[in-house]
This record gives C-alpha cells, structure tokens and sequence, in this order.
C-alpha cells in the first residue's frame, strides 16, 4: 500500500486524524505538542500518527495535503490545518464550531478554558 493510500484510510477510518512528529502522549516536537495538548484537554478522541516512524508518511502527508509542515489535522477526511491555523481556530471558537457541524465531542467547558486562559 503507498502512502497515500495509507493515508486515505487511516483519515477514512477516523473522525479525527492529527498526523505529528512524536504520539499524542509523548510529543516530540513544539508544534504537535501545542495541537495534541489542546485535543487532549479538550477530550478529542483522535487518531495519532507518528510521522517519525515512517519517511513515506511523513513525505507522503505533505503531499497529500499539499502543506510543507507538520503537524496536520484532518476532521471527517478533510484536512483542517497545521499548528498556527489550529491555534487560531481555538482561541476564535472555530474548533468548536468545526466540531460541532461535524459531529465530533468535545468538552465545551475544557475549550471555553483555553480561551479564557488565553484572553
């Protein structure tokens, strides 16, 4: 199976998908830290895929969604974005409005709390 093949059910089989460098509970990079620390305060159940565990994936992904950088969050099979982009969405309430159009629980209080902490 290629990469990208891979990768199309790996996101085609979860909700949520965060490709990263490291696992959810132990990133190895500032940025997937950043992104798996909110999805874990928030109760996110996701997918984790350590793209340091395989070359193919970690190029692969990049290509996939055409985004040079990891990590990268994928809601319902659709690419979300990396880092700073989740961030924003996070302290904006977009998150929470992506995962409510979607269907995907959350904590709602947890959120409100990164924001408040934020302000």
């Amino acid at each position: 199976m290629s990469a990208a093949e891979q990768i199309k059910d790996t996101i085609g089989k979860h909700d949520v998908v965060l490709y990263m460098k490291g696992t959810k509970t132990m990133p190895q990079c500032g940025f997937s830290s950043r992104v798996a620390g909110v999805l874990n305060f928030m109760g996110v159940d996701y997918a984790d895929v350590n793209v340091l565990a395989d070359e193919a994936i970690r190029q692969g992904i990049k290509e996939f969604s055409d985004w040079p950088t990891i990590p990268q969050l994928y809601v319902k099979g659709e690419f979300v974005g990396g880092c700073d982009i989740i961030t924003e969405m996070t302290l904006s309430g977009e998150l929470d409005q992506l995962f409510d159009a979607k269907g995907v629980a959350y904590d709602k209080d947890a959120a409100e709390k990164i924001r408040e902490a934020n302000a």
